[in-house]
């Protein structure tokens, strides 16, 4: 029925009047920001230039604050935390050295695309330029490694703010934004709106792939005589896992997945030929290299994946690059048919044209093509030689592995041959179970990450495969274990040396051992006890298994294993600096 415009303006005076919003402080008004977008966990360290801040979140309870014990710590949590959800992670900091000690996580966070958002102190606004104790240029220190930072010099403009820092983090190609909001501001007073959605005109990122590009895809995939699909961190930033393995189990086509996207094929899939690139296996790299199509999704051709870019083009391929980045496609190697969008959309777009298609991959070059990567595969290039006399670190990833398999259970790394034998030798059936630090090769993350990942994930057993050098670099974070009861499982492969700085001191510097030797390490046992936790030593291959178990049993305590391996050990195969990523060495009797 019709509504005179009488009866609308006497409804409209019926209505009471709009509730005014609400002033509070800077402080309040960026807990509300945090508390409207859903944040759980907090992770910071305090310092003067953020004291109204932390006055704020005590006055609350829903968004729980973990005092880490240096601020590096606070952004690789936060950073695990968001590796393992999917969700943004958020970390606190002071001013000056809170900052300048957060940079390494938040550079960490920006190489493998993760979405956070990292709060940093300021000195007041007047004082900002002065040199003021405690001052740094937090905006120009960042910008290389941030997608986007702010500066936040008025509180009404602070709720804003915050929103777009979320969804700049979350949004097209995830990433780290730092917001500095200088300590008057975080006292100043300002009505409290927080929107509910952002439009920024200068922002909007692609999702939906051109379906001309896909249709073309679709005719090269379909017309393949030795296909090959590549999948990287992407797939498994973009929550694509499905979307990959629907894929090759409609086409039928051998697949690899880069080191940060172990996992969005399941390790135990026959078709799956292990992870590519330095350490990747023999048959996933033969395969890479003398394909015909090949399908690149969500991974970005780094020098680790195929080594030197000259020696890949020597072999003539027809290469589809599906990314929501358009600065990563043709960045190392040209690509014949680009697709900028939403990895999961456009592979959904793709699914959808195949299954439509009227032609099918032609079964006999399929067969072929399926018959010489199986005879690769009987190079067998991760084998190793077993002992029962000296413990070999890849017979404890494998071990681990035979005893969490099928188990909700997520493993963390540090960076070094232990990550690349983790990598190898532990079979990542799930996405987001894999948390280590690929683009940026950060030491120390692995015991935060495992932190912020038992957090989120409580009644999963979360394990940090580390070294004894890279865990000695957030060691102290064993006491926030303890303050919050984190139980996390620390297998430390206790070699005497940094054993990656070693393998390349052997295999390029004629065997001249400079500095990699640690030859004044802590009893990391004691050390354990001393923090609180549990601490194993294991120096037998026969009591391996029993620490393990021992390690799986103690449901609610942080254990420390240390595990003494084989100095000697070699991660292999191996594609030397410069090298093409066939030129492989698969083991001592190559050099």
């Amino acid at each position: 029925m019709d509504i005179s415009p009488a009866e609308v303006k006497r409804a409209a005076s019926a209505q009471p009047p709009a509730t005014p919003a609400q002033e509070l402080n800077g402080s309040d008004i960026l807990v509300r920001c945090l508390q409207a977008e859903g944040v759980r966990y907090l992770w910071g360290y305090p310092g003067g230039a953020v004291l109204y801040i932390y006055d704020a979140l005590y006055k609350q309870d829903s968004i729980q604050h973990i005092l880490v014990r240096h601020e590096q710590a606070a952004v690789h949590a936060a950073d695990g935390y968001a590796r393992a959800t999917g969700e943004v992670g958020v970390a606190l900091v002071t001013s000056g050295p809170g900052v300048t000690n957060a940079v390494t996580g938040i550079a960490t966070a920006y190489m493998d695309s993760i979405p956070m958002v990292i709060v940093t102190g300021q000195v007041p606004t007047p004082a900002i330029g002065l040199d003021a104790f405690q001052e740094c240029d937090t905006v120009g220190i960042t910008r290389p490694v941030v997608k986007h930072n702010f500066l936040v010099k008025d509180v009404r403009e602070l709720a804003l703010t915050v929103k777009k820092a979320f969804h700049i983090a979350r949004t097209g190609r995830p990433g780290p934004v730092v917001v500095d909001i200088p300590k008057d501001v975080s006292l100043k007073t300002a009505p409290f709106h927080y929107p509910e959605r952002i439009e920024m005109r200068s922002y909007n990122p692609v999702k939906k792939g051109h379906g001309g590009q896909i249709r073309k895809a679709v005719q090269l995939l379909l017309g393949a005589k030795r296909p090959y699909i590549y999948t990287g961190g992407g797939v498994v930033l973009g929550n694509a896992s499905a979307e990959v393995r629907q894929l090759v189990d409609l086409l039928g086509f051998p697949c690899t997945n880069t080191l940060m996207g172990l996992g969005a094929v399941p390790a135990s899939d026959p078709r799956f030929l292990g992870m590519l690139g330095m350490h990747g296996t023999y048959e996933a790299n033969m395969t890479m290299q003398h394909c015909d199509v090949l399908l690149a999704v969500g991974a970005r051709f780094d020098d680790r994946v195929i080594g030197n870019p000259k020696h890949f083009a020597q072999v003539e391929r027809k290469i589809i690059h599906v990314d929501i980045d358009p600065s990563s496609i043709s960045k190392r190697v040209k690509v014949d048919i680009p697709i900028v969008g939403d990895v999961k959309d456009v592979l959904r777009e793709l699914i959808d044209q195949i299954t439509a298609a009227q032609a099918r991959p032609d079964d006999a070059a399929l067969a072929a093509w399926w018959a010489q990567i199986n005879d690769w595969r009987k190079r067998d290039c991760l084998n190793f030689r077993a002992s029962s006399e000296v413990i070999k670190p890849q017979a404890v990833v494998r071990k681990l592995w035979e005893l969490t398999r099928g188990k909700d259970c997520y493993i963390t790394s540090d960076v070094g041959q232990h990550q690349m034998w983790a990598a190898q030798y532990y079979g990542f059936d799930e996405p987001r179970r894999w948390i280590n630090s690929g683009g940026l090769g950060t030491m120390g993350v692995g015991l935060p990450y495992a932190m912020g990942i038992k957090l989120a994930k409580p009644e999963a057993d979360v394990f940090c495969i580390t070294g004894e050098g890279s865990i000695q670099m957030c060691l102290q974070e064993l006491s926030t274990c303890k303050q919050y009861d984190t139980p996390v499982k620390i297998v430390s492969l206790n070699n005497r040396y940094l054993g990656m700085v070693r393998q390349w001191q052997e295999l390029d510097y004629g065997g001249r051992y400079s500095h990699s030797y640690m030859d004044a390490l802590p009893d990391f046992v004691k050390l354990a006890e001393a923090y609180g936790h549990v601490g194993l030593l294991v120096e037998k291959p026969a009591d391996v298994e029993p620490a393990l178990r021992e390690a799986i049993r103690l449901k609610d305590r942080t254990v420390f294993l240390d595990v003494r391996t084989d100095p000697t050990e070699n991660v292999w195969p191996m594609v030397q600096a410069g090298k093409g990523i066939t030129e492989m060495l698969l083991g001592s009797e190559d050099l």
